[in-house]
C-alpha cells in the first residue's frame, strides 16, 4: 500500500523485494525475487520544493526539448522511473515485468492471495 509514503524509500524497498535480498537463500546469480503489487498509487508523497525533472527526447538543443516536472507526471509512470533507475543493467526488463502498479485499492491479482507487507516500519521488523 503506497499511501502516504515517500518515493524514495518505497523505490529502495521495491528494488531490494524484486531481487529477494531479504530471502535467507538470496544469491545474486540465482533468481529468488518476488512479484510485487502496489495499490493506492496515486497516494505516494513527493516533495513539491525539489527540482526533478524529466527529460523527453532531447534531441538537438533547443529543439523538440520537453521538460515535466515529476509532480506533474502519472504517479505509475513516476513510481516505475524510480525503481527503474535503481536495479542494475542486465536485470532492470526482468524484474520490472514484476511490478505491477495500480491507482485504486482493487486489482485483479486477487485469486493469487497476495501477502500484505507493511512498508512504514519495513527494515524494523526484518531479521536478518
Amino acid at each position: 500500500d503506497c499511501k502516504g509514503q515517500k518515493l524514495g524509500r518505497l523505490a529502495t524497498i521495491i528494488a531490494g523485494l524484486l531481487k529477494g535480498k531479504g530471502k535467507p537463500n538470496y544469491y545474486p546469480s540465482i533468481d529468488v525475487g518476488d512479484n510485487i503489487i502496489l495499490i493506492n498509487a496515486d497516494q505516494i508523497v513527493i516533495n513539491e520544493n525539489s527540482k526533478h525533472y524529466i527529460v523527453s527526447n532531447p534531441g538537438r538543443p533547443g529543439h523538440a526539448l520537453r521538460i515535466k516536472n515529476v509532480s506533474d507526471c502519472l504517479p505509475k509512470f513516476t513510481i516505475q522511473r524510480a525503481v527503474k533507475g535503481m536495479l542494475g543493467e542486465s536485470e532492470k526488463k526482468r524484474l520490472m515485468r514484476r511490478l505491477n502498479i495500480y491507482n485504486e485499492q482493487n486489482h485483479p491479482h486477487q485469486a493469487q492471495t497476495p501477502v500484505k507487507i507493511d512498508i512504514s516500519n519495513f527494515y524494523t521488523n526484518l531479521k536478518v
